[in-house]
């Protein structure tokens, strides 16, 4: 293998062996072969590490963290003893399409004042069943500019970035937790171009110990915190203690498995319209979780049509404090 090859596969994984083994075939079975993956085991306590050393693939470099230090440390790790130009990102339970790193490193080989690409991606459930199909909020630089203080306009383990200009503004913050990726898109506006593919490159995976939590359960302070610092494009130490005082409270097996449901049943109901799909996640959540009274509205909206629950929907978006 080349010892600088022009792109870097950045991999963090904590826990992650029932899913971590297709998630490597698959960047391991890319058109592109011109790069290192870098997976950055940050201190798993179950299987995750002899499944990675079963690949016998001169490409694959793996650093061990002897402690869980969280994902932020995790990909700073990684960015800082990548050798590629390019970092294409990518998490332990997603599949990569095959031609997603020919694509993307195309795109910016050909483009070199772009420093982020994207794409558009197939949200799975746990077992690998279709949720929605997801269209980023834009895909050229002038709409993504135009709309990223209001939402996040990247999937982050879509994204394919020069490592330059990353390191330059101080790669991941450890202070925002949760929406590391969105504070460093914020930091980059001043570097290059954005750009995001208008075709699904990878397949997300929903799970519940997945970290993706509808934001509605992490609270009013959560949310307030996050406005306001993406707003001001800084963040303070005391504020990111806030946020991980609040997500360490809601790291319960009770918490993740019944908001892994419940987001399941809102994707069924407004993204990829199913009710009957929406009603048994939906029953699921409750069952876990049955004080959580936004389930049941959920529930109960299940049974009007499409196009109203569409409408209130797009209304709630246009709320200014929908972040």
């Amino acid at each position: 293998m080349n010892d600088y090859p022009p792109v870097t596969v950045l991999m963090p994984v904590y826990n992650g062996a029932k899913y971590i083994a297709e998630a490597i075939d698959s960047v391991l079975g890319q058109t592109f072969k011109e790069y290192e993956f870098l997976i950055v085991n940050d201190g798993s306590t179950d299987n995750t590490t002899q499944i990675i050393s079963s690949f016998n693939d001169g490409r694959i470099r793996l650093i061990h963290h002897r402690i869980n230090m969280g994902i932020a440390t995790a990909l700073n790790t990684g960015l800082f003893n990548a050798r590629g130009k390019y970092i294409a990102r990518f998490d332990a339970d997603d599949i990569c399409l095959p031609e997603r790193l020919a694509i993307q490193f195309s795109f910016l080989d050909a483009h070199q004042d772009y420093i982020v690409i994207g794409s558009d991606a197939e949200y799975i459930d746990e077992s690998g069943a279709h949720l929605f199909s997801y269209t980023c909020i834009g895909h050229s630089n002038e709409r993504i500019r135009n709309k990223m203080t209001l939402l996040c306009p990247f999937i982050h383990s879509s994204v394919m970035f020069k490592r330059y200009p990353v390191v330059l503004a101080g790669g991941y913050s450890l202070y925002a937790h949760n929406f590391e990726d969105y504070f460093l898109w914020i930091q980059l506006k001043d570097f290059g171009k954005f750009n995001n593919i208008p075709q699904m490159l990878i397949r997300v995976r929903f799970n519940p110990s997945s970290v993706t939590i509808d934001e509605k359960v992490r609270g009013r302070i959560f949310r307030k915190i996050k406005r306001e610092t993406i707003r001001r494009g800084t963040i303070t130490k005391e504020e990111g203690e806030i946020l991980s005082g609040i997500i360490k409270s809601q790291d319960t097996k009770k918490i993740k498995e019944s908001s892994y449901h419940s987001l399941c049943g809102k994707k069924y109901l407004i993204n990829n319209h199913h009710p009957q799909k929406a009603r048994a996640s939906l029953l699921k959540a409750i069952r876990i979780h049955p004080l959580r009274i936004e389930n049941y509205v959920l529930y109960f909206l299940s049974y009007f049509p499409a196009s109203f629950i569409q409408l209130l929907h797009t209304g709630a978006l246009a709320k200014p404090n929908n972040q």
